[in-house]
This record gives C-alpha cells, structure tokens and sequence, in this order.
C-alpha cells in the first residue's frame, strides 16, 4: 500500500496546559502515559475529565499528553450540537475566535473562554512522505476511502508537514462513521 495512507479517527478529547492541568488535578500532577499514539510523543493519558457546555455535559473524556501551551477541546460537530457549542472547525492550535465551555476535574474546574473545535481533517507527513506524496504543507486535497459499502471522497484535508510527524490521517468520529473507518482503513490522496 505504497500510496495509501492509514485513516484514524479521532475521539473527543482535550489538550491541557500546564496551568489548567494544576487547577484540574492539583499541582504539579503529571498526566499518565494509558497508550502511546501515532505521532512521536504523543499519548492518551489515564485522565479524564468532563466537558460542559450550554445544553450539556460530556464525562469521561480522554486528556491526550503531553502538556501544551494553551487549554483546547476538540470534538465533533455531532457532540458540538449535543453541549450546544457552535460548531468551528479548525486546525489545532488555530483557537482564536473560538468557543469556550467549562472543563471539571476532580481537583478543580476552569472556564475556558476559546478553545473548543472542531478539528479539521488533516494528514500529518514527515518531509519524504510530502515529496513521496508530491504535496506540501497547507495544502489542501481531496482523499478517496474504500471501506466496506460506505466508500467516499473527503475534501478539504489539509496536509501538515514535519519532520516530529508519523504519516497518519486524522478525522472525528462523526466521519469515521460515514465512512465505516476501521482500525485497518486507508485512504489515497486523489489528483486533479
């Protein structure tokens, strides 16, 4: 499968900062390593917190690790419209302009005033799988799924490149349902 690329569906979850994991869970607490991801360095801790928005709460969602410099909540638009959270869909990290919601742990709770999106599909490369691939980063593809009797196109992922990344594509769960992604599903970038 030289020119597929493995798809991953994305749960919600929630990337802390260091401030915000402190109130959380209690200063200076560290998150636990539960699983390594598919990007270097990346995991899904052992912690979980719950999310709250107008509608709603969400318990027991995943905080994925390591630590970042701002707070965000990335989930899908079916979960956005169930808290009753404007659906945004964004890069991660891009949260300017965002919606916020509230975030309890079993230390404490903050109110996040942006944060919260709906990550945008996206395929992480080292800099040879791009040149392999002959993309760069920002650009935005279209990629073909065939999986078992719901194949489609996806438009509008975006191609991120670096060196720290491992060639995955990234899509929520209300996507990876429509297309009935499994834990063996690829996909290929399709050329016009």
């Amino acid at each position: 499968m030289e020119s597929s690329i493995l798809i991953e569906v994305s749960a919600r979850h929630v990337h802390v900062s260091r401030e915000a994991l402190d109130v959380l869970f209690g200063k200076d607490y560290e998150l636990t390593v539960r699983k390594e991801l598919s990007q270097p360095g990346q995991f899904a801790s052992g912690e979980r917190v719950t999310i709250v928005g107008p509608k709603r709460s969400m318990e027991n969602v995943s905080i994925l690790g390591p630590v970042r410099s701002a707070t965000q909540v990335e989930i899908s638009a079916t979960d956005a419209r169930s808290l009753g959270i404007p659906c945004v869909v964004r890069e991660s990290g891009d949260i300017d302009g965002t919606p916020g919601c509230k975030i309890i742990g079993p230390a404490g709770e903050i109110e996040i005033d942006k944060g919260v999106i709906v990550a945008k599909r996206h395929i992480h490369m080292t800099p040879a799988d791009a040149e392999r691939f002959n993309v760069k980063d920002r650009q935005i593809v279209n990629v073909k799924v065939n999986s078992n009797s719901r194949s489609l196109v996806f438009g509008d992922v975006v191609i991120r490149v670096s060196d720290k990344f491992s060639l995955a594509m990234h899509v929520d769960t209300d996507e990876g349902n429509a297309a009935m992604i499994g834990s063996d599903t690829y996909g290929e970038i399709i050329y016009f």
